[in-house]
């Protein structure tokens, strides 16, 4: 498949650490709890 080109809006991000977090519901979970995910990863060029 396609993979990200680690570009945002057709920049290229400079060689760093980059942090996230992701918000989600577990599928077929009705109470509206969310849970998070963070982590990291290392962009280089």
């Amino acid at each position: 498949g396609t993979g990200w080109d680690g570009s945002l809006n057709g920049e290229p991000l400079p060689s760093s650490d980059y942090w996230f977090t992701v918000e989600y519901a577990e599928p077929g979970d009705t109470s509206g709890a969310r849970k998070q995910f963070k982590s990291h990863f290392t962009l280089k060029r």
